[in-house]
């Protein structure tokens, strides 16, 4: 049988109430008697019901962190950033994964109702704009990575056009014309604005938009081994690859490696987002850094200005955005500089055996 409020308050020999004050760190209870009951409570095993304490007082403690998956680096950095910012504030932090499918999206938030979350921060699939919107009609919301376009909930994005051009304009300016980009979905916020600084990039040089050079599909390692496959069978294939996430890196790499393609000496390649091992593969990636330790900071000092009951439904909703930036590294080289470590007969004959690789598969 559980420990209740009622048998520490009696070991004790105060009061239920004065227990609770007590043990909740809220009333006018001294810090003696404060500490003599956390002391007891332990003693006995004494665990809060914090559904209990929930009806009571309007609060659970419970703030949620909904994201498509943990395979993406950057989900596992501001999920970390998020649980120890709510754990030292005294709040515990729900850890919910989508799937970035819809329907898997809306389930959660109906279970997210059922324990009274205090707020959430979610990655939208973009496709339940009106359980959001009602749902934010009680609970503060604040929306990470992507935009729900139905809805005008507060916004956390990371500069996406930005980084996507300044990725592609660092191609350029190694020489390289034909570049081919693995984007997300055009339905979600980040697959149109990487999408649309690729686009500016080339149309600054000078660079028609050539769109076999352009593949969209889910974040996740299958897209970027179908998308490099078509790439790379092109009549011509690209000279650089630009990876608008790194799940689908993961699939550029496996292609490139079964299909023994160098990096960088027959292709470049550049990924938009970090995880750890990018620095530690040889090459080492080069990468847009899109900030996700300070976007799940951005997003967590929004989420708690509006759980105060001052900031609360008192003021307009905003959108902000977290500065990207190119991280280079070692995949990506001047199209006309030498290949170390080859001469160049070498670097003629790999040239061709790649050609002829891309031509035979």
């Amino acid at each position: 049988m559980s420990v209740t409020l009622k048998d520490v308050a009696q070991a004790a020999r105060v009061s239920v109430s004065t227990a609770s004050r007590a043990l909740t760190g809220t009333g006018l209870t001294s810090e003696r008697t404060q500490q003599r009951l956390v002391r007891i409570a332990r003693r006995l095993g004494y665990r809060p019901n914090p559904i209990a304490r929930g009806l009571k007082t309007g609060q659970s403690r419970l703030v949620a962190l909904l994201v498509h998956n943990l395979t993406n680096a950057s989900f596992q950095v501001m999920a970390e950033v998020v649980q120890a910012r709510l754990k030292a504030l005294g709040y515990q932090m729900l850890l919910c994964i989508g799937g970035d499918d819809p329907q898997q999206e809306s389930d959660t938030l109906t279970t997210l109702v059922d324990h009274r979350i205090d707020g959430l921060i979610v990655v939208p699939t973009g496709k339940n704009g009106a359980q959001l919107k009602a749902l934010a009609k009680d609970v503060p919301i604040v929306c990470l990575v992507r935009r729900d376009d139905a809805t005008d909930l507060e916004t956390v994005l990371a500069d996406d056009p930005q980084g996507a051009y300044l990725g592609t304009r660092h191609l350029i300016e190694l020489g390289h014309k034909r570049i081919g980009l693995i984007v997300g979905r055009q339905d979600t916020t980040s697959g149109r604005e990487r999408l649309s600084g690729y686009v500016r990039a080339l149309r600054e040089a000078g660079i028609a938009r050539d769109d076999t050079l352009i593949h969209a599909g889910h974040f996740v390692p299958e897209t970027g081994a179908t998308c490099a496959r078509r790439l790379l069978d092109l009549p011509r294939p690209p000279s650089a690859i630009f990876v608008a996430n790194h799940e689908a890196t993961l699939g550029v790499l496996r292609v490139t490696a079964e299909r023994n393609i160098a990096i960088p000496a027959d292709i470049s390649l550049l990924c938009y987002e970090d995880m750890p091992w990018f620095e530690w593969h040889r090459p080492a990636i080069s990468i847009v850094d899109n900030g996700a330790r300070d976007l799940a900071n951005l997003a967590v000092d929004r989420l708690l200005h509006r759980m105060d009951a001052k900031g609360n439904g008192r003021e307009g909703v905003r959108e902000y955005r977290v500065g990207a930036r190119l991280i280079k590294r070692d995949s990506c080289r001047q199209i006309d500089a030498p290949v170390p470590g080859k001469s160049a007969k070498s670097r003629s004959s790999s040239s061709k055996s790649s050609a002829a690789r891309s031509a035979k598969v």
